[in-house]
């Protein structure tokens, strides 16, 4: 089975490197979609089959944080998990982000091993 991703990060760079990655992983990966903010991932999320968000926290417009509490209000979390990229290290933030129903945290710089466990971890073995 592929899986559809959605990358959310305000760089046009990152969301290459994350796609790259992806493909690097060694899992069955369908389509990829971008997104430059939390607003336009909505947008994304409500117009197709997407099996897994990656996303940055600081973003203009909506940020990682808004882009959770929105999808939680409308229960999208409960079939789509969010994996949460970035370089903020605070435990506080990132416990914060977790207790909203952001399912795993990884820091930048990542490897395609540990976004692949991150996946297989989430949404089982392709």
């Amino acid at each position: 089975m592929a899986y559809n991703i959605l990358v959310v990060d305000d760089s046009r760079i990152v969301r290459t490197v994350v796609s790259k990655t992806l493909h690097l992983t060694g899992i069955d990966i369908g389509e990829i979609f971008e997104a430059e903010n939390g607003q336009e991932a909505l947008e994304r999320l409500e117009n197709h089959w997407i099996d897994i968000v990656f996303a940055d926290i600081n973003m203009p417009v909506m940020n990682g944080e808004e882009m959770v509490e929105k999808m939680a209000q409308k229960k999208m979390l409960d079939e789509t998990p969010v994996v949460i990229i970035s370089t903020d290290r605070s435990v506080t933030r990132i416990e914060k982000l977790l207790s909203k129903g952001v399912r795993a945290y990884l820091n930048k710089p990542f490897t395609p091993e540990s976004v692949r466990d991150v996946i297989i971890d989430i949404l089982g073995q392709s």
